[in-house]
């Protein structure tokens, strides 16, 4: 007995040299704060944004606070107008200064000493209900707001835009974002609207391709690409072609998108009514939600990165989400998951790597492939051809709950070639 018990300690203490010599990598990691194990100012997070010095901002139904490293601080302190305010937008101009938008003050600007609170023209210009700014590459700010259209402020004069004078379709603004040519794309309840500084130019569903008129969210990528988050799921626009993603065709939680950012590596991360996606805008996707993960359950807000690529994600009742470490796996790697029953195999070696993932307890499958799209064929054991997907976009699902059980051949015809895999469908 004291033999087996000394080998055993043997055992463990190799083992554990061997743990502590293996080398580390970046592992997911989450951390929720709300009201029960942290300062935060509320559980209702309006608004999100990061300076450069690693502070995050917060703003809640309750007022403005600030997380610095692991310390929490309430900003009513300091400014009585953010007590008990609503905090709808927060954003970081190029000398550091936090512009504020509230419900009822307006824009509030902060250097980090000084407040400086625009009465006068937050009154005459009824400014209430800041929903979003922007600032563009002149240090312009573009101030959307909800029920008073778009104010545009150089640092001197105020100038406001609604659909009396303006080529804007509503006045209730939802966002704005600035390309890389400067100009204003702005989202509305009735349409997108992009404004060049003398004309502006509306998209609208059933006149373009865009899949739906109210606009929560717009992301501008590198390449000028325009990401534009509905209620009907997300639309990408290229300046000529547009692309619809949803809950049909892609991984996406919800089709009702309320914010989206863009993280260091160029992935897009979509905050939706019921959880969070990470598309890296080619053929990756991968969905967050309070089943799959430690997010907490609710309609995910805002979503902002901060500079360390940490993904910050605001809830409407649960407090706010931090994810750190994510990386893509290599798709070689990965596999179906232990809840999934079905089962692929490749019959044909190829340069590129197509992995089948089946959830057959949802009812659908994705392929994972290098190329962006294909030509998909389930080809049942008699010979016919059960469902043909043209112009199949990778990673996104097909719906397999009512095809016969039985073994298929799956056939894929990419760009780098045509594929041959088994799948077999219990």
């Amino acid at each position: 007995m004291n033999t087996i018990k000394s080998r055993s300690k043997r055992f463990f203490f190799y083992m554990l040299c061997f743990l502590c010599m293996a080398p580390c990598h970046a592992q997911e990691q989450w951390t929720i704060y709300n009201t029960r194990n942290s300062e935060i100012g509320g559980n209702t997070i309006m608004a999100l944004t990061s300076d450069s010095k690693g502070n995050l901002w917060v703003g809640t139904n309750l007022g403005l606070c600030r997380l610095k490293g692991r310390t929490w601080t309430d900003y009513a302190m300091f400014n009585s107008k953010l007590k008990d305010q609503y905090v709808d937008c927060l954003v970081v101009d190029q000398h550091g200064v936090l512009w504020i938008g509230t419900d009822d003050y307006g824009v509030i600007e902060f250097n980090g000493s000084q407040w400086t609170e625009h009465i006068k023209e937050t009154k005459r210009l009824n400014m209430q209900y800041i929903k979003d700014i922007a600032i563009d590459k002149e240090d312009v700010k573009w101030i959307g707001v909800s029920l008073n259209g778009l104010v545009r402020y150089d640092g001197q004069d105020w100038e406001k835009f609604t659909p009396d004078n303006s080529g804007l379709p509503s006045d209730f603004i939802l966002c704005t974002a600035i390309d890389s040519r400067n100009r204003k794309w702005v989202g509305t309840n009735n349409g997108l609207c992009m404004f060049n500084g003398v004309r502006w130019i509306c998209y609208k569903k059933g006149t373009s391709g865009i899949c739906d008129d109210i606009t929560p969210a717009v992301v501008i990528d590198e390449n000028d690409v325009k990401w534009i988050g509905t209620l009907s799921g997300l639309s990408r626009f290229d300046g000529e072609q547009w692309t619809t993603y949803n809950t049909t065709n892609s991984p996406l939680p919800d089709n009702q998108i309320c914010d989206m950012a863009m993280d260091n590596s160029g992935n897009l991360w979509i905050a939706t009514h019921n959880g969070v996606a990470v598309f890296d805008r080619n053929n990756r996707w991968k969905a967050f939600t309070h089943k799959d993960s430690q997010l907490p359950e609710g309609s995910i807000q805002v979503i902002t990165i901060d500079t360390k690529n940490n993904v910050w994600m605001g809830t409407d009742f649960e407090g706010l989400a931090c994810l750190s470490g994510f990386q893509w796996p290599a798709l070689a790697q990965q596999e179906p998951s232990s809840e999934n029953a079905g089962s692929a195999s490749s019959t044909v070696k190829s340069e590129e790597k197509v992995t089948v993932v089946p959830f057959l307890e949802k009812g659908y499958v994705i392929i994972e492939m290098e190329s962006a799209t294909a030509h998909v064929q389930f080809e049942s054991s008699k010979g016919e051809i059960v469902k043909d997907i043209p112009n199949y976009k990778a990673a996104s699902r097909i719906a397999i709950s009512k095809m016969p059980k039985g073994n298929y051949t799956l056939r894929i015809q990419s760009e780098r070639g045509e594929k041959t895999l088994k799948f077999n469908l219990k």
